[in-house]
């Protein structure tokens, strides 16, 4: 019958994709990783991963075990907790996944207040616009901006974001406002390269209750979030952006909105989490904690 060290180096290189990695978070010699996981994989009679001469991915009936590996694991460490009377302390590491600007300006602070509440939890963050999967890299918890396509993960509804046109009133005082949606073909637009596709994310609208979708040729990209708020008031063009990047610009008139009465529906924000798993006290920590989003709602929406 397998032992519990090998599931353990099994959990820990799916999470890390290789077992020199793994095995510096276990503090163990990488041949005694790859060891573990094939005698795991023998006494099992199923090939938990495809192997490479750089990674290792999880096969199907990997993912599976993989998962459930998951749910054990946190139990364990929850009865060690209780055990060891560590409940009201919480330690270990929460990896977490931010949307970079959200992140850094609403998910930060509030994360900073539970490393003050809990100075042993460690924090591993990651901050960036890409979509990765929570289960293959390993992270207990992250903040989605817009529909959700993963139905496997947990969602809590937690803010929400709305998209507004807008540029400074420089560039709008020597090319015009724009009064309808034909109307922007004749103006200069910054657009936003999607990191997971590369392709320019199309501008959004809303007119007479129809969704419309506009495909702006763009004359400047960028591919962060900040940077559309920089180019926007450099006068570089037009650009469709959160309400929340640029409200403080705009409070100091350095940024005008355009078509506001074509604003398109506001997009959902969620704490997201995978399911079928028990959550460590540190990951309901931290959903506790980012509760205090919701104060950003409207009442309406809470």
């Amino acid at each position: 019958m397998p032992g519990l060290q090998q599931f353990v180096a099994f959990a820990e290189t799916a999470k890390q994709g290789g077992f020199a990695a793994a095995a510096r978070q276990l503090g163990a010699a990488p041949s005694t990783v790859a060891k573990s996981v094939q005698r795991l994989e023998e006494g099992l009679g199923v090939k938990l991963f495809h192997r490479t001469t750089r990674q290792v991915t999880l096969t199907p009936d990997g993912e599976r075990l993989y998962q459930r590996c998951q749910r054990v694991l946190t139990e364990l460490e929850d009865l060690q907790a209780d055990a060891s009377g560590a409940r009201q302390t919480l330690s270990g590491t929460l990896r977490i996944d931010l949307p970079v600007f959200y992140g850094k300006h609403f998910v930060l602070p509030l994360l900073a207040a539970l490393r003050r509440q809990h100075p042993q939890l460690e924090m591993d963050i990651s901050l960036t616009d890409l979509q990765v999967d929570l289960v293959r890299s390993g992270i207990d918890l992250a903040v989605r901006i817009g529909a959700l396509k993963d139905s496997t993960l947990v969602a809590q509804r937690v803010d929400r974001q709305q998209l507004m046109l807008c540029a400074s009133p420089a560039y709008l005082a020597a090319h015009g406002t724009p009064r309808c949606i034909d109307d922007l073909a004749a103006h200069a637009t910054v657009v936003f390269r999607l990191p997971n596709t590369g392709r320019d994310r199309s501008w959004q609208f809303q007119q007479q209750g129809q969704a419309l979708e506009y495909t702006p040729h763009p004359h400047v990209r960028m591919s962060e979030t900040e940077g559309l708020l920089e180019a926007m008031r450099l006068g570089m063009g037009l650009c469709q952006v959160p309400d929340m990047l640029v409200q403080a610009s705009m409070a100091r008139g350095e940024l005008q909105e355009v078509l506001p009465d074509l604003r398109p529906p506001a997009m959902p924000i969620h704490i997201v989490y995978p399911s079928g798993r028990l959550l460590p006290a540190r990951v309901r920590a931290a959903i506790d904690m980012l509760q205090a989003l919701r104060q950003r709602l409207p009442a309406a929406d809470v």
